[in-house]
C-alpha cells in the first residue's frame, strides 16, 4: 500500500513538472529562495493571471508548492523536503 501510494504522488509530481510554465515558475522561485507574492512570481512569466493560478494549483496539488494566503495576497513557497524526497538534485538542474 505504502509503494503504491508513493508511485501516485511520483506521477502527480511528474505531470506537474511536464510543463514549461510550471518549470519556469519553479526557477524563478529557485532563483529567490524565498517566499514570493504570487504577482512577483507572474512579473518574470508572461501568461494571463488565471493561467498563472491555474499552474500554481497544480504545483500546490502535487506537493511541489505551498500556499499561504495573508488576507488578498497568496505567497508560495517551494516543498524543498518533497523535492528532495523524490527529485534529489532537481532543482540544481534548473
Amino acid at each position: 500500500m505504502e509503494l503504491l501510494q508513493t508511485d501516485e504522488e511520483r506521477v502527480k509530481i511528474l505531470k506537474a513538472l511536464a510543463d514549461p510554465a510550471r518549470l519556469e515558475i519553479i526557477r524563478v522561485l529557485k532563483d529567490k529562495d524565498k517566499e514570493l507574492g504570487c504577482g512577483e512570481v507572474g512579473e518574470h512569466i508572461s501568461l494571463s493571471k488565471s493561467t498563472i493560478s491555474y499552474h500554481f494549483k497544480a504545483l500546490r496539488e502535487a506537493g511541489l508548492t505551498t500556499t499561504r494566503k495573508e488576507s488578498r495576497e497568496k505567497f508560495v513557497t517551494l516543498r524543498y523536503d518533497t523535492f528532495n524526497k523524490y527529485l534529489p538534485g532537481f532543482l540544481d538542474s534548473l
